[in-house]
């Protein structure tokens, strides 16, 4: 690439950046305005104050969207889009490369499933104003106890899961979208290495995550949607995204059903229903390493 072009990418880049800073600090404002009424503790009220949370979110992922429509020259290839609804619930697995896939996420399903919910580590919401925003928009705070601290502190053993179940009975009242990398951080090769993964794309799945959710709603989720998303070029970051760099993104969506004997709260007590679980989802796994490599 000349060194004009390049400059040109990163110059278009900084004025994507100014614009996701303007949409994302407007958006902000309704959201924290819309929060400060959802403190009013009555469940039917939260929920409705939800739900225009979640309307300005999809207006945010409208300017985002429009961006890359008008402005990106990307080839996409996409399958498994068909039968969505946003009055349905969903939990939304993918493999996870870099901050782009959450923006492709958001590409995808903005205003064809429920507003996309992620899952927050327990100590960020107290970061300044975006705790409470990511509160007000429903996302679920996890708390996990390490297995040192448990050793020092055993009453507190169980108290993760109870804080888990009383995040994951909001959803319960509005339609939603939960979603987990189910990998637990980004792909890379040293990654890959240190864990001994058995797959040729992929890090070892994590199943006490996507557990807890199906265990407490599984039948109320219509599908899992797995998203296998593969970058061609191989050139997979959010600087690379906005520099134009990326010509080409595949991306499959297969529902997978789940069975029914995994639905209920003994996948979080059973050591055998949770054997299997584990090799259903490392089955999943196989198939989508195998997916991933003819895309490629």
């Amino acid at each position: 690439m000349s060194r004009g072009k390049k400059n040109s990418g990163q110059f278009k880049a900084a004025l994507a950046v100014l614009l996701l800073i303007a949409s994302t600090t407007l958006s902000f404002i309704p959201i924290l305005l819309i929060g400060v009424f959802k403190l009013i503790p009555i469940k039917s009220w939260q929920s409705f104050c939800t739900r225009r949370v979640d309307g300005v979110s999809m207006l945010w992922c409208d300017v985002n969207n429009t961006y890359i429509s008008k402005m990106q020259k990307i080839k996409w290839t996409i399958t498994g889009l068909e039968n969505l609804n946003r009055k349905d619930w969903y939990l939304v697995v993918a493999n996870h490369q870099s901050w782009l896939d959450i923006v492709i996420l958001h590409r995808l399903f903005n205003r064809r499933i429920p507003v996309l919910k992620f899952f927050i580590k327990d100590q960020l919401k107290w970061v300044p104003l975006l705790g409470f925003s990511w509160w007000a928009m429903g996302c679920p705070f996890m708390k996990r106890y390490s297995k040192e601290y448990l050793a020092r502190k055993p009453h507190k053993k169980g108290q993760d899961l109870i804080s888990t179940h009383k995040a994951i009975e909001a959803f319960k009242r509005t339609p939603a979208s939960i979603m987990n990398f189910v990998e637990g951080t980004r792909f890379t090769s040293d990654k890959k290495e240190l864990q001994n993964s058995p797959y040729t794309h992929l890090l070892k799945p994590k199943a006490g995550g996507i557990s807890f959710i199906i265990s407490s709603m599984g039948e109320q989720i219509s599908s899992i949607l797995d998203v296998t998303i593969v970058y061609p070029e191989g050139q997979n970051s959010l600087w690379d995204f906005l520099c134009k760099r990326i010509k080409s993104i595949k991306v499959s969506i297969r529902h997978l059903p789940i069975p029914a004997q995994f639905t209920s709260s003994s996948l979080l007590t059973d050591d055998h229903i949770q054997a299997e679980f584990k090799d259903w989802l490392n089955q999943q796994w196989a198939d989508k390493d195998n997916l991933i490599a003819s895309l490629k």
